[in-house]
């Protein structure tokens, strides 16, 4: 509204506008921290799920290493076991 407009006002009607306005604040705050608690759930289940990546890649390296050792165990006892001429 314009000044001039707010000006016509008696003093319930500014009242009842200030009401609205009031509510209307009020409501714009409790979804801003719907939102904000949304925002904080995504940005931990993002940083959650960054480190389960990281842990699962750095447990595949692992198995990788064991896969390998076992590859040159298995080896190593398959030349053992061949008779030597």
């Amino acid at each position: 509204m314009a000044d001039k407009e707010l000006k016509k006002l008696n003093r319930k009607e500014l009242l009842e506008l200030l009401i609205i306005q009031t509510r209307k604040s009020e409501q714009l705050e409790k979804r801003v921290k719907e939102l904000e608690e949304k925002l904080e759930d995504k940005i931990v289940k993002i940083e959650t799920s960054g480190n389960l990546a990281e842990a699962a890649l750095k447990l595949s390296g692992v198995f990788e290493a064991a896969q390998r050792a076992s590859e040159i165990y298995l080896e190593s006892l398959k030349n053992s076991a061949e008779p030597r001429n």
